[in-house]
């Protein structure tokens, strides 16, 4: 087992050692990604880059919560404010560069969501091959509410996995929660679960997975992933500047501010 502050990683689980479970918890029942949880999530996913062994990997946050998303209150990641435009786009590559590790491990990886997966948290869900989600959990995509764009390369995974009207829906109706029983619908998680069993859902998908052969089974999967994705890359690599450009607005300023301040923000297009 291999533990860092925010994120657990145990192997050799399951049919012939080839399930992991990796755990995001910071114990405080919202799980926000700060600069240094997105590190040390990074850092877990790449660890799997020279593993002989494991054939699916398991993710899951919190009891309350797989990830609030980005940590507003982080001091890090207030720091941005100060940044100049070079150090913010620096800055602004490790959500990408999280979800890009997790997107291209060889292995077959499972989200498991209970209470709420907001934000970055989605992003992150998304980028993963299958999603089991509890049925009291929700999923929300707050950012235009908050005066960004949706970055991460989420909006393109997204609409490969519920289609472009459902992707609009998601993202620009930034206080809509997303229940579990239509993001079964909507074809944005594969698995429901009952409340507190969605861990225990995965891990039985996951004993499935690992049951069949793992080298055709990485095969397949980047296969998928290279012909669905392929185009990805060209649609959204402006991703970060926009959000680096959204970032130096008056509404973003707004939108924080009335989110930290819980009252309803007023943006006025500038």
């Amino acid at each position: 087992m291999v533990t860092q502050q925010y994120v657990t990683t145990e192997r050799g689980l399951g049919p012939e050692g080839r399930i992991a479970v990796v755990t995001f918890d910071r114990h405080d029942g919202v799980n926000a990604l700060s600069p240094d949880a997105l590190r040390q999530l990074t850092d877990a996913a790449r660890g799997f880059e020279d593993d002989p062994v494991t054939s699916v990997v398991v993710l899951r946050g919190g009891p309350r919560a797989f990830s609030a998303g980005f940590d507003l209150k982080d001091p890090e990641g207030r720091s941005r404010a100060d940044m100049n435009l070079g150090d913010l786009r620096r800055h602004l590559r490790l959500g990408p560069r999280l979800t890009r590790a997790w997107h291209d491990m060889d292995q077959i990886t499972i989200a498991a969501i209970e209470g709420f997966c907001i934000g970055g948290g989605a992003a992150l869900a998304v980028a993963l091959d299958f999603r089991v989600m509890a049925r009291d959990a929700h999923i929300r995509v707050p950012e235009i509410g908050l005066g960004m764009n949706m970055s991460w390369q989420s909006v393109p995974r997204m609409l490969h996995l519920i289609g472009p009207a459902r992707t609009k829906q998601a993202v620009i109706l930034a206080d809509q929660r997303i229940a579990a029983a239509e993001a079964r619908e909507w074809g944005l998680v594969e698995e429901l679960a009952d409340p507190g069993h969605a861990f225990d859902v995965a891990m039985a998908l996951a004993e499935k997975v690992a049951a069949q052969p793992p080298i055709p089974t990485a095969m397949t999967k980047q296969t998928v992933n290279r012909l669905t994705h392929a185009l990805d890359d060209l649609a959204s690599h402006m991703d970060v500047d926009q959000f680096a450009l959204a970032s130096l607005t008056e509404d973003h300023r707004e939108g924080v501010d009335a989110f930290l301040q819980r009252r309803k923000p007023r943006f006025q297009g500038k």
